[in-house]
C-alpha cells in the first residue's frame, strides 16, 4: 500500500477517497441486476481468484517469497468442505472451519520446512509439494479419485439458499472485501511494517527485535488461509471438485493474477484476477473463430498478451494506474498518546557490556584474537583500528550476527555469547550498519517506527481487526519524538531513499533510538560522510551522551573519534593493541605505527619531541 501527500477535500466535507469507495461498493451491489448468468458466474470466479491473488500479493509482493503451490491450498480446503458436507452430511459452515484448520495446519508444516530454504530452492520446493498434493487427491478413493466429488450442497444463510450464482455473488464479494480490509489493516500495523522490511534482509529485522522466519511463516500461513477461503467458496459455488483445478498450472495462473494486477498493491489482486480470467475467456471465444486449432494456440496467445502487458506496465495494472493517477492521502500528524514503556536506565558507571577473551576464526584465519574490554553506562567508547583490523567482525560478535569461536560476552551481567541477534536486540542493544539499511520506499516516519517493533505487542489478528490503534498511536508518537530529536520531524513523510547518505545515517540512529536501547552500537557512522556531515553527526552523538545514552562506536576515522569519545580501544590484525583515554592512545607508539607506518610514526614522534 503506497502512501502519498495530502488529498483534496470536496466542499461537502466528504473525501474523494470516501466518495470513490462508495461508488465502487454501489456499482458492485447492483452489478448482478445488469449482468447475465455467465457474467455473474465470471464475477464469482474473479472474486475467488482474487482471494488467492491477495494472499500472493502479501507473500510475494510484501514478503518477497514466491510460491507455485497456492492452488494446492485451494484444493485442500475445497476437498475438506466437499468431503464433510457430502460424505458426512454436515453443514458447509462446519466445512469452512475444517477447511481453514486443515489449510492452516498444512501451511504451518510446509512453511516451517520450506521457508528456511533460500534463493531458488523455495519456489522449487513449492512446485514439488504442489504436484504431490494434487496427486494425493487423484489417488484417494474416499475423495472420488480422479473423478472427484459431486453434488456438494449449497451454502445456506438461515432460510436463504445460495444455490444460484446471483445469490453466491454477494457472499463471494463480501468475503473479498473483508479479506482486503484485513490485509490492508495488517500492512498498516507493527507487524506489517516488519513484513515490509523483509526485503531489507534478515539482519535489519533482527536488529529491531523482529524474527524474520516467524514473519515469513506468518505471511505464508496468511496467504494459505486466504487460499483456503477461496477453496471453500469454489467448492460450494461450483458444487463439484476434482484434482485438475488444483495442480501447478492453476498455481501459475494465480501467480499471474498477482503479477498482472501489480504484485505490490492489494487492489492489484482484484484487477489482476479480473484481467487474467477475462483474457482467458476472450481468447477461448475468439480463437475458434480464427482457426480450427484454437486449443493448441490458446496458451501461446495468452502468454504473448501477458508479456505485452508487462512490457508496457512492469508494475502491473496498478503500477500503470498509480503512475497516471497517483493516490493522494493526507499524511498523519503527531497525536497525543501515552508513552511506550521504557527500560530502567542503569546508574552512570555501571558496566553494560563486557567482552572477555573474544576469538573468531574463519577456517585458518583468526579475525579476532583474544580481545577483552568493557563499556560502562553514560560513556562513549570508540573501537578503532586501520582497515582489516577486525573491528567489523568484533561488532558482529557483540550484536550476535556472527557466532563466537571462543570467549564470552555479557550484557547487563547476562551471558549473551550464544544468543541470537533478535534476543540481544530485545535486551536493549541497538545498532546501525556500516552500509545503511533503510527501507527506501517507506517514509522516514515508518522507518523509525520499525525501530520500536519490540516495544509493542499487537499481532496479525489484532492488527487485521484494528484492535491495535492505541498501541499504534503510541508507536508513532515515539517515532515523531525520535525524528524531532535528530531534527528530521519536518521531513517525516518523505521517502527514506530520497535522503543523502549523511541524513540516512542519522535516520538509522533515530530508528535505533526508537527501540529505547541501553547501549547504542554504531558501525562506522562517519564512513563516506563529508566534513560538515561528520561535524553534524558528532554534535548529535554528544547530545545523546548528555541525555544519558551509552554509545560504542566502531570506526576507522581516528580524527573523528578522538574529538568525541571518553575512552578508546584500538585493534590491529585482530588483536587489542591499546586501550585508554584519547590523548594516551594518540601518543602510543604502537598505535601511531599501526595507523601511519613505522617511518611516519617515528617522524611524528620526533616532531612532538622538539621544544
Amino acid at each position: 500500500m503506497s502512501a502519498s501527500t495530502a488529498s483534496a477535500v470536496p466542499a461537502s466535507g466528504w473525501s474523494l477517497r470516501t466518495v470513490s469507495v462508495a461508488v465502487v461498493v454501489l456499482a458492485m451491489a447492483v452489478a448482478p441486476l445488469f449482468l447475465g448468468k455467465f457474467g455473474v458466474s465470471l464475477m464469482n470466479d474473479i472474486g475467488i481468484g482474487a482471494l488467492v491473488a491477495l494472499g500472493l500479493v502479501m507473500l510475494t509482493g510484501v514478503g518477497g517469497a514466491t510460491s507455485f503451490g497456492q492452488a494446492a491450498f485451494v484444493g485442500i480446503a475445497a476437498y475438506a468442505t466437499a468431503w464433510l458436507s457430502t460424505s458426512q452430511g454436515l453443514s458447509p459452515w462446519l466445512g469452512l472451519v475444517l477447511a481453514l484448520v486443515l489449510t492452516g495446519a498444512a501451511a504451518l508444516t510446509i512453511g516451517a520446512i520450506t521457508l528456511r530454504l533460500g534463493g531458488h530452492f523455495l519456489p522449487l520446493s513449492t512446485i514439488a509439494w504442489g504436484l504431490s498434493i494434487a496427486l494425493v487427491f487423484g489417488n484417494m478413493a474416499s475423495l472420488g479419485s480422479h473423478t472427484g466429488l459431486s453434488n456438494i450442497p449449497a451454502i445456506h444463510l438461515g432460510p436463504w439458499s445460495l444455490r444460484e450464482p446471483r445469490a453466491m455473488y454477494y457472499l463471494v464479494w463480501v468475503v473479498v472485501g473483508l479479506a482486503y480490509l484485513f490485509c490492508r489493516n495488517v500492512l498498516q500495523s507493527r507487524t506489517g511494517r516488519a513484513m515490509r522490511g523483509l526485503r531489507g534482509g534478515n539482519i535489519l529485522l533482527a536488529s529491531v527485535g523482529a524474527d524474520p522466519l516467524r514473519l515469513k511463516l506468518t505471511l505464508f500461513v496468511l496467504a494459505a488461509m486466504l487460499a483456503g477461503l477461496a477453496g471453500w467458496l469454489y467448492a460450494h459455488n461450483n458444487r463439484f471438485v476434482s484434482p485438475a483445478p488444483f495442480d501447478v498450472r492453476a498455481s501459475i495462473e494465480y501467480l499471474l493474477m498477482a503479477v498482472a494486477g501489480g504484485v505490490g498493491h492489494l487492489l492489484g489482486a482484484i484487477l489482476g484476477a479480473a484481467m487474467v480470467l477475462v483474457m482467458k475467456n476472450t481468447v477461448q471465444d475468439v480463437l475458434p473463430l480464427l482457426t480450427t486449432r484454437g486449443g493448441q494456440f490458446e496458451a501461446v496467445v495468452f502468454a504473448l498478451l501477458f508479456i505485452a502487458l508487462l512490457h508496457y506496465a512492469r508494475g502491473g495494472l496498478m503500477g500503470l494506474v498509480m503512475k497516471r493517477w497517483p493516490i493522494r492521502r493526507a499524511p498523519p500528524r503527531p497525536v497525543a498518546a501515552p508513552p511506550l514503556a521504557r527500560r530502567p536506565s542503569p546508574p552512570r558507571g555501571t558496566p553494560l557490556l563486557s567482552v572477555q577473551g573474544a576469538v573468531k576464526r574463519f577456517g585458518g584465519l583468526v579475525a579476532v584474537n583474544d580481545v577483552s574490554f568493557e563499556v560502562k553506562a553514560g560513556e562513549i567508547v570508540g573501537l578503532i583500528g586501520p582497515n582489516g583490523a577486525g573491528k567489523s567482525t568484533m561488532f558482529n560478535l557483540l550484536t550476535g550476527t556472527l557466532p563466537m569461536t571462543a570467549g564470552r560476552v555479557e550484557f547487563l551481567g547476562q551471558d549473551v555469547t550464544h544468543l541470537p541477534q533478535v534476543a540481544i536486540a530485545r535486551l536493549g542493544l541497538g545498532r546501525t550498519f556500516q552500509h545503511v539499511k533503510l527501507r527506501p520506499h517507506m517514509s522516514l516516519l515508518d522507518n523509525v517506527a520499525l525501530g520500536a517493533h519490540a516495544r509493542a505487542r499487537a499481532g496479525v489478528l489484532r492488527a487485521g481487526l484494528r484492535l491495535d490503534r492505541v498501541e499504534e498511536a503510541q508507536v508513532f508518537a515515539e517515532a515523531w519524538r525520535q525524528l524531532d530529536r535528530i531534527g528530521l520531524a519536518e521531513r517525516a513523510h518523505e521517502q527514506a531513499g530520497s535522503l543523502p547518505l549523511g541524513t540516512q545515517r542519522i535516520l538509522e540512529i533515530a530508528r535505533a533510538l526508537a527501540a529505547d536501547p541501553l547501549l547504542l552500537v554504531l558501525d562506522e557512522p562517519a564512513a563516506g560522510l563529508r566534513r560538515k556531515e561528520k561535524q553534524e553527526l558528532g554534535e548529535l552523538l554528544r547530545r545523546l551522551r548528555e541525555e544519558g545514552v551509552t554509545i560504542l562506536i566502531v570506526e576507522h576515522d581516528m580524527d573523528f573519534v578522538m574529538k568525541l569519545v571518553d575512552r578508546l580501544v584500538v585493534m590491529n590484525f585482530g588483536s587489542k593493541l591499546a586501550e585508554g583515554l584519547p590523548a594516551e592512545v594518540r601518543s602510543d607508539p604502537q598505535v601511531q605505527t599501526a595507523y601511519l607506518g613505522a617511518p611516519a610514526a617515528a617522524q611524528e614522534s620526533a616532531q612532538e619531541a622538539k621544544p
